[in-house]
């Protein structure tokens, strides 16, 4: 029996589309930029987010710090959302890799406060790190979208200082689909975006660094010291345009799958459930605030057959993607209600 897997839209396995796309692409060295597959993968990333330009990379923890490594001088400073994913799970890797500073602030459900941003903005002087780029995330890692208006206004600041901003778009169509725009209308709001392949859109590997063509090329060199380089990469790019050109036409099912979650979890006793906005369910539950009755449940869902991540700090985290359809659906919500009680 398949187990239905929550911890994240990560764990997608690829189509069969896929799977064939693979077996039968044309391939060639990339580092020649030889790989007919890869170009073609690019060309259409860059294209969907209204870019000049992008590069494939392995990871979306990849390509953040590769625009880090890109944009910043060593001993500048980033501002950043205290809950953003470069800063909150991507092990360190600003200062080891791009040797800056990041400094966060609060920003409630991933919007940054413009105020707060340009009140830290800071120019070289003897004793201060000078700001060399302000990142967003959009969409945000705890399940919610930042609003068009708030991510223009902190660009058009940035624009004012003369600084580049970066987006952490790993879900930038989960979040083009909540706010029923294009993802072109997001990206236009920063000079660089990374955006991820591999979440929810299925594909295995993957993710793309675009932005002006002047700074992929400079990205492609650093790439190369990252040891991001890679060769016949076509047979993962070919899944790639796929999670592109279809994938990412379904993904608003995952959100109306997960706020239907939402709602039935509602209903159970002890439940407390924070409103996402995409394909996530964050809840508490009370009985699982004792010692060990966080694994103990993970334990009982893995019994009836489904993945679940332990709590966070008191928040599960339930996830919707492509291979949680109705019926798998309708399995995790009898069993939450048989569970949580």
């Amino acid at each position: 029996m398949r187990k239905i897997d929550l911890r994240s839209d990560t764990v997608t396995w690829p189509t069969a589309e896929m799977r064939k796309s693979m077996a039968e692409a044309e391939v060639g060295d990339d580092v020649y930029s030889d790989d007919p597959t890869i170009n073609r993968l690019e060309a259409l990333g860059a294209e969907m987010l209204g870019k000049e330009s992008s590069v494939f990379v392995p990871s979306g923890t990849f390509g953040n710090q590769l625009a880090l490594f890109t944009w910043c001088e060593r001993g500048t400073e980033v501002i950043i959302n205290e809950q953003n994913h470069i800063i909150v799970h991507e092990a360190g890797a600003a200062s080891i890799i791009a040797s800056v500073q990041t400094r966060p602030l609060a920003a409630p459900n991933g919007s940054l406060p413009v105020e707060a941003v340009e009140q830290r903005l800071r120019k070289r002087d003897l004793h201060t790190p000078p700001t060399s780029l302000i990142c967003m995330e959009n969409a945000h890692s705890l399940g919610h979208v930042v609003p068009l208006q708030n991510m223009q206004e902190i660009y058009s600041l940035s624009q004012n200082w003369g600084l580049p901003v970066h987006l952490d778009g790993a879900r930038i169509f989960n979040a083009a689909a909540a706010l029923g725009c294009d993802a072109k209308e997001i990206a236009s709001n920063a000079d660089s975006v990374m955006f991820c392949l591999s979440k929810g859109l299925c594909a295995p590997v993957g993710s793309l660094l675009a932005g002006p063509a002047s700074f992929i090329e400079k990205a492609r060199y650093k790439r190369k010291i990252m040891g991001g380089a890679m060769r016949q990469a076509g047979i993962l790019a070919a899944a790639g345009i796929i999670a592109l050109k279809e994938s990412t036409k379904r993904l608003a099912d995952d959100h109306k799958r997960a706020r239907l979650l939402e709602n039935a979890l509602k209903k159970i006793p002890g439940i407390q459930v924070e409103h996402g906005d995409i394909n996530m369910v964050f809840f508490s539950y009370e009985g699982a605030k004792k010692a060990g009755a966080g694994e103990a449940i993970v334990k009982q869902f893995a019994d009836k057959g489904i993945v679940i991540g332990e709590p966070d700090k008191g928040l599960f985290r339930f996830v919707t993607h492509y291979w949680i359809g109705d019926a798998e659906l309708e399995q995790v919500i009898s069993v939450c209600r048989e569970i949580f009680k």
